[in-house]
């Protein structure tokens, strides 16, 4: 067991085994990103014919939870109950909103199929992709808090990124299944495989949950005194030293937002690949992901500059989605695997460089706000970004396809091309608010050295 991965994660108190364990939640989470980011807004575009803007709705429809994660994590840390669980109780309600989302959601999801149920059609989409959404992100906060209390201090961070690091194992696992599965596609065989991934995620959960969390009843006594998160909110709020970096947090996560519901329509429509093929895509991005995040370790550890990773990551951002664009010309499913990994590449350093540097911004006391903050930002900016992408790409081949002049040399891929040229934009805009940012001192240079050749980990790391 000391030679695997993360070993250096595991204690006494918390063996490597029973920490694994506990990471199954995260697989489970990753395998609903998969599918509402992934496998779902293809087959609605091209196998439903659902416009692209709906589509983009619905994917963002549980990025709305994800801005009260911050005040999630801090009512499982004050929650009252006399049965003695603070995680326990979240992590169950969380798991139960997730199944349901599942269980509804294929049959949500064939009435597009006629014209007569599309309006039933949106709104029992729109509420499965909630209860859905809304369980994940309960769901993955409360599991990352109790693996915090699990795990001694010197080892949190280490068993934290063994978390994040299973929740990118667990997207490129069901990002290949997935595909493989519908290969073949069928009505019946997409609700199979999605109330099949509602079972899976009961399972997993209840699995990582089982004997985890000893009750303290002391620590849930609803007499006891807790902190108003309103009052430590505004506190935090109050410092305006993150302002430009907010910003630059929010333009970036739009700019590699955008393309979350059209990377794979793209690749199916554009270059005629098969939803097995495209959903491969997501899986492409995960492992470009979770590439991203050893490299930002890497750098870290050796003392980086976490704004200057973050910076790498937009450019590289930028990159990706040029050989992306150019894949639709030269006809090449391999450019747009390679655009997609690129993609995963540059959004791991982006998050783990502003994250980083969100947390250097708070005292210890206000982290947790900072690493809100940070999440709230980028989960709305990420979701504007995905519902501006669908709206974006459906006007622009309207106007390409309408006849006009101007539209004699559109082609297909026009809509989306128009989209990716507005992210490569928008990435150069938070190049441009993160430049200024890039080696000013904050805190002085043996502080930022502190880190240098120590093991990384990211604490209580968000989605």
């Amino acid at each position: 067991m000391a030679l695997m991965p993360f070993a250096d994660a595991a204690s006494t108190d918390l063996p490597l085994g029973r920490l694994l364990r506990l990471s199954l939640f995260q697989v489970s989470v990753g395998m609903a990103m998969v599918l509402l980011n992934g496998t779902l807004n293809r087959v609605m575009i091209v196998e439903l014919g659902t416009p692209a803007w709906i589509v983009a709705l619905l994917i963002a429809v549980p990025l709305l939870v994800a801005p009260f994660r911050a005040l999630i994590g801090h009512k499982s840390d004050t929650h009252r109950s006399f049965l003695g669980w603070k995680r326990v109780p979240y992590i169950w309600f969380g798991t139960i909103m997730q199944f349901g989302g599942l269980a509804i959601m294929p049959f949500a999801l064939l009435l597009f199929d006629e014209a007569e149920t599309f309006n039933l059609a949106v709104i029992a989409a729109a509420a499965s992709f909630l209860l859905t959404g809304a369980g994940f992100h309960v769901t993955q906060t409360a599991g990352l808090a109790l693996a915090t209390d699990l795990a001694p201090e010197d080892k949190r961070p280490r068993a934290v990124a063994l978390l994040y690091v299973m929740l990118l194992v667990g997207m490129m696992f069901a990002a290949f299944v997935i595909g493989g599965l519908l290969i073949d596609f069928s009505p019946t065989r997409l609700v199979q495989v999605i109330q099949g991934a509602a079972v899976l995620t009961m399972v997993l959960n209840l699995t990582a949950l089982w004997k985890q969390e000893a009750r303290n009843v002391a620590a849930t006594a609803p007499d006891r005194e807790t902190p108003d998160f309103r009052e430590l909110w505004n506190a935090f709020v109050r410092d305006g030293r993150n302002a430009r970096l907010l910003i630059a947090i929010g333009i970036g996560a739009a700019g590699f937002a955008m393309q979350d519901a059209l990377l794979e329509p793209y690749g199916g429509e554009v270059l005629g690949l098969s939803v097995g093929a495209t959903t491969g895509l997501t899986g492409a991005w995960a492992f470009g992901a979770l590439l991203g995040f050893m490299w930002s370790g890497r750098m870290l550890g050796r003392g980086g500059d976490p704004l200057r990773i973050a910076g790498i990551g937009l450019v590289l951002g930028v990159t990706a989605f040029l050989v992306i664009v150019f894949a639709a010309p030269f006809a090449s499913p391999s450019m747009l695997f390679i655009g997609a990994t690129l993609i995963g590449v540059g959004l791991g350093l982006f998050s783990v460089g502003t994250l980083i540097e969100a947390m250097n911004l708070a005292e210890n006391a206000t982290a947790g706000l900072a690493l809100g903050a940070w999440g709230a930002v980028q989960a709305t900016c990420a979701g504007a970004g995905i519902a501006l992408g669908g709206a974006l790409r459906d006007t622009v081949a309207a106007i390409a396809m309408s006849g006009d002049a101007s539209a004699v040399t559109a082609t297909r891929a026009t809509g989306y091309t128009t989209v990716y040229v507005i992210e490569i934009l928008l990435l150069l805009a938070g190049l441009a608010a993160i430049g200024p940012l890039v080696g000013r001192a904050r805190r002085s240079a043996n502080e930022l050295g502190e880190g240098a050749g120590q093991p990384f980990g990211l604490r209580e790391f968000p989605t």
